[in-house]
């Protein structure tokens, strides 16, 4: 299993401001699953994706990531899991602009405290399994949209995470260029990744095995796909 949420809640503020996100969910993810989770805005789908990606802690009940309760970890814990475990994959790429995509994709094994030597030579793996391995030195100003999203999958990578989480990550590119990353996100569940994808995009999450639907808090619906999409058609 790679995780499980146990009757999550999430409340945020108290008193009369206090606003459910999260009403009691569970939720089991297997390794090597492709699951999109769709909701509307207000649905808990972002909450849903920052406790998954040890981001947030559940108000109540549990979270267990490849074993381990990490419900109630303290903060320098759960920065430690969320290198070690999980590579999050943003709409927005958040890279260093003024950094070269090389130190981007290494930055992660850097803060890990990994020898130069190995992180380097996983930093080029990373960015060769996206299709940059010629591009090591180029700055993200230098590169379309789409390298930099691929960028930022390498960087994701970089740590050997046992779940990738993806959010919107198309949400800032042409309907062509948000195909192509698709197809690598494809391409790296058929080689055993977990991926868990946040989208509102229909036609995006169609490319997974498995759609759950948030509304109000609550999971409405969870469904397998028998076909799912691949490739840019």
């Amino acid at each position: 299993m790679a995780l499980e949420l146990q009757e999550v809640t999430k409340t945020y503020g108290s008193g009369a401001a206090e606003v459910p996100a999260l009403r009691g969910v569970s939720l089991q993810i297997r390794s090597n699953e492709y699951v999109a989770i769709m909701g509307p805005s207000g649905s808990g789908k972002s909450t849903m994706m920052n406790i998954i990606g040890c981001l947030d802690v559940p108000t109540t009940g549990r979270y267990v990531l490849d074993g381990e309760d990490v419900s109630d970890l303290s903060e320098s814990r759960l920065a430690r899991i969320r290198n070690e475990k999980i590579g999050f994959v943003f709409q927005t790429f958040n890279l260093l602009p003024r950094a070269d995509i090389f130190h981007n994709v290494e930055l992660p094994l850097i803060y890990a405290g990994m020898r130069p030597g190995k992180r380097r030579s996983l930093a080029r793996e990373a960015l060769e399994r996206v299709g940059l391995g010629d591009r090591l030195r180029a700055r993200p100003n230098q590169l379309s949209g789409g390298e930099r999203q691929r960028v930022a999958i390498a960087r994701a990578l970089v740590s050997q995470p046992s779940i990738l989480l993806a959010d919107e990550p198309t949400g800032n590119l042409d309907t062509v260029t948000g195909g192509e990353i698709m197809s690598l996100l494809d391409r790296l569940f058929e080689q055993g990744h977990t991926v868990v994808l946040v989208t509102h995009e229909a036609e995006i999450a169609r490319h997974a095995h498995r759609i759950v639907r948030l509304r109000d808090g609550l999971i409405e619906s969870d469904e397998r796909q028998s076909e799912p999409k691949r490739g840019l058609a």
